[in-house]
């Protein structure tokens, strides 16, 4: 009986070990198991990165060349013969940011419109007041507008009747009214000139190369009869023929009436009657700006001042007591 319980102690204890054996390595393969799966994983998501990475550089790429190619596109001279050759970009002094108006050119050029371009062209916008200050001083627009003579009335007859021109009148315009501008135009209407500047795409410049674009035609070209070449004219003709020859003007300043320089004048002429607040919006805009730089620190200040509150505050919850549990 002895020898019996021995051999069954015996047999019991190892098939103990055996089962612990078993389920050590049971649990080993197990997590052998899992750190395949896991670096399998890893994989794929390392893969799935690197196709995600490769692919989003791909539509930067893609992205970059669309946005090139648009920027190319967009800044293209892209034009056809009914638009006109676009004019040179002139180095106007007024574009400055610290320039004004040169006045004396806007004096000469209020000659030459006055001369030359007023006989059909009229300036709808722009009163005698106007140019006091500007173009001349106040006793000699008060002359150039005498020079005109306005209707007016009633009267006490109850007639209409005529004086000399005022400050408070309109500049004179050309014709009456638009039938007889095409009659005495071959049918075209001369344009309004007071705001040309902003009618027209690149403003100044256009005006500047229209006046001194007039040259003959290019062989093979047949311009119709009544029109004259000009290529930076939309069609390349017009009805109004070259305006502007040397010496057609005295300037009082004894400057050179060239062709050029003509040009120059009306041109930067035409641009103050479109925007006579020119030089006024230009000296606000700089004290606006010196303003606001200097009242920068102390907004900073007051706003961190006011903040520092809601930027240093806490928040903390306080323990319950015990008979809330």
């Amino acid at each position: 009986m002895r020898k019996r319980k021995t051999s069954l102690h015996g047999e019991t204890l190892l098939g103990v070990v055996l089962f612990s054996l078993q389920a050590t390595m049971m649990r080993f393969t197990r997590l052998g198991q899992r750190a395949i799966q896991s670096t399998s994983q890893r994989t794929v998501a390392t893969a799935a990165t690197q196709n995600a990475q490769g692919s989003n550089k791909s539509l930067y790429v893609l992205a970059g060349l669309a946005g090139a190619a648009g920027v190319a596109y967009m800044s293209a001279p892209d034009f056809s013969a009914n638009e006109g050759l676009p004019p040179p970009n002139y180095p106007w002094a007024h574009k400055n940011f610290f320039t004004a108006f040169d006045h004396m050119a806007i004096r000469r050029g209020y000659t030459v419109y006055r001369e030359v371009c007023s006989a059909c062209h009229s300036l709808r916008h722009v009163y005698w007041r106007h140019l006091v200050g500007v173009v001349g001083t106040e006793d000699e627009v008060k002359e150039w507008a005498a020079e005109h003579t306005y209707e007016d009335g009633p009267n006490s007859d109850g007639e209409m009747f005529d004086r000399p021109g005022q400050l408070t009148d309109r500049m004179p315009m050309a014709y009456p009214n638009e039938e007889a501008a095409r009659a005495g135009n071959n049918g075209a209407v001369p344009p309004e000139l007071s705001l040309m500047k902003k009618a027209r795409p690149n403003g100044e410049d256009y005006i500047f190369a229209l006046l001194t674009g007039y040259r003959d035609a290019p062989h093979g070209l047949n311009v119709r009869e009544g029109l004259h070449y000009n290529p930076y004219f939309p069609g390349g003709s017009l009805a109004m023929a070259q305006a502007l020859f040397d010496d057609m003007v005295e300037y009082e300043d004894g400057t050179e009436a060239s062709i050029s320089q003509m040009a120059k004048d009306v041109s930067t002429f035409l641009c103050w009657t479109a925007e006579p607040e020119h030089d006024t919006r230009k000296r606000l805009g700089w004290k606006a700006l010196l303003l606001t730089g200097l009242m920068i620190v102390p907004t900073l200040y007051w706003k961190r001042f006011k903040w520092a509150v809601v930027h240093t505050r806490q928040v903390k919850f306080a323990e319950l007591p015990k008979r809330f549990y």
